[in-house]
């Protein structure tokens, strides 16, 4: 187990030095994150006012979503690196090293997490910018991190199972686009339930990201249903550790076609 953490931590630490060389990747995947809260917060502020809404402002809505929302869409790209890697030859070296299979997919999912919390960080700042404000002070902060790292973690192992399986990064961006934007629409990422089609309120229910998202508005709140919070808390952490243990087997798939 402990070469198995070890592993881990040196992974994570080479993937951050990559970060740390190409720092302007970090602030690019902020600018759509930017649009939808700076420029659907004002276009859509006053749906707010709307009878059943049930917040007054809509940009404090919005921002727990938006991070949310960053969070997947940017560990959409984790398989990238594998891509990368495969290209230049580092893939086959860490298979035949002593490396575990497992540690290779956490110093991915662990440096993704790690994005997002700075994203995360940003996107809160700007939105208490702009108005946003939140009676749940920083546990229910800290619970929006939570949700967020876990979604990315989900989002980033799969996305480093296809980069496995697929090994054409037109293939991998294709199926990233495919599954994100109708993830965020049908979630309450941007509209509240209450005020959403019936079928879509009901596909919601089932949707990683709508669990991340009304997690994190609950823990937000004045007075939070922490039961509602832990348990889709829970269903994203058992999402995460499934999706970590497919990537983990999509290796024997890759060596077998390597």
């Amino acid at each position: 187990m402990s070469t198995f953490v070890t592993h881990s931590g040196l992974l994570t630490a080479r993937a951050l030095r990559t970060v740390s060389r190409q720092p302007a990747y970090l602030l690019f995947t902020l600018v759509q994150p930017m649009v939808w809260l700076l420029l659907f917060g004002q276009l859509f502020k006053r749906i707010a006012e709307l009878p059943g809404f049930g917040t007054g402002s809509y940009i404090a809505y919005l921002t727990p979503g938006v991070v949310v929302m960053t969070a997947m869409m940017t560990a959409g790209w984790s398989g990238t690196t594998f891509l990368q890697a495969m290209d230049r030859g580092v893939m086959d070296r860490d298979l035949t090293s002593p490396i575990s299979r497992g540690a290779i997919i956490n110093g991915s999912v662990l440096h993704q997490g790690l994005a997002t919390i700075v994203q995360a960080l940003v996107v809160f700042g700007v939105g208490l910018a702009v108005g946003a404000r939140y009676d749940g002070g920083v546990p229910g902060v800290l619970v929006v991190l939570a949700c967020s790292v876990l979604l990315a973690v989900s989002f980033a192992a799969l996305s480093n199972a296809i980069a496995l399986l697929v090994r054409q990064q037109e293939a991998l961006i294709g199926i990233s686009q495919f599954l994100t934007l109708p993830l965020v629409f049908l979630s309450s990422v941007m509209m509240s339930p209450s005020l959403m089609p019936g079928w879509v309120a009901g596909v919601a229910r089932f949707n990683p990201v709508d669990w991340a998202a009304v997690a994190s508005r609950t823990a937000l709140g004045a007075d939070p249903d922490w039961s509602a919070v832990l348990g889709r808390g829970g269903l994203l952490l058992a999402l995460a550790v499934v999706m970590c243990w497919l990537a983990t087997r999509a290796f024997r798939t890759y060596q077998r076609s390597a």
